[in-house]
C-alpha cells in the first residue's frame, strides 16, 4: 500500500490522479492532503503541488504526466481521457474538448457541495470510471463497441496526440 500526498481542496487534476493511481497503480493507495505551501511529506509520493514528484510538465496536466511517466501511455483511452482532464484543469488551452467543459462543471459542483477531500475522492471515483469507459468507446478500444457505429473525430485527435 502506497501513500500519496497532494494539496487540500481537491479539484480536477487532484481528483483524477487518485482515480488513476487506484485503478492502475495501487488499488489500496492512501491519500493525504496538505496545505498549498507545504513541502511533500517524507515517505509519501506527491502530485500536483510545489516540489511534487508528479506535476504539470510542458502543456500536460499532472494526470497526463502520470500516464506518461508511469508507462500507461499505450492505453489510447487513458490518453484521450487525459486530453479531457487537461481541458478541464487548464481551461484556457486551445482546442478544449466539449467534454472538458462538462467535467469542469461537475467537479466545480462537487467542490462546492462536498467539503471533505476524502469524500470528494469517493464521489468522483465512479465519475472517472464512467469517463474512462466513454473514452474507451470513443477510441474504439472497448470490446463491446458496435462495429457499425462510426468512430468520432475524437479518436483522430487522440491519434494525433500520440504522434506528437
Amino acid at each position: 500500500m502506497s501513500t500519496w500526498v497532494t494539496r487540500k481542496n481537491l479539484h480536477v487534476d487532484r481528483t483524477a490522479c487518485p482515480w488513476l493511481i487506484r485503478r492502475f497503480v495501487d488499488p489500496r493507495a492512501k491519500f493525504m492532503f496538505a496545505d498549498a505551501r507545504s513541502a511533500p511529506k517524507a515517505g509519501a509520493r506527491s502530485f500536483d503541488m510545489v516540489g511534487a514528484e508528479f506535476t504539470h510538465e510542458g502543456p500536460r496536466c499532472t494526470f497526463e504526466t502520470m500516464i506518461q511517466r508511469l508507462g500507461l501511455g499505450d492505453d489510447r483511452a487513458l490518453v484521450a481521457m487525459g486530453l479531457i482532464v487537461r481541458g478541464a484543469d487548464i481551461p484556457s488551452i486551445k482546442r478544449r474538448r466539449p467534454e472538458s467543459i462538462g467535467l469542469e462543471a461537475v467537479i466545480d459542483g462537487i467542490q462546492a457541495t462536498v467539503p471533505d477531500d476524502e469524500e470528494k475522492l469517493r464521489v468522483t471515483g465512479p465519475l472517472y470510471e464512467a469517463l474512462y469507459a466513454y473514452c474507451q468507446r470513443e477510441v474504439g478500444a472497448h470490446k463491446a463497441r458496435d462495429p457499425r457505429r462510426p468512430r468520432l473525430r475524437f479518436a483522430r485527435r487522440v491519434q494525433e496526440h500520440l504522434a506528437e
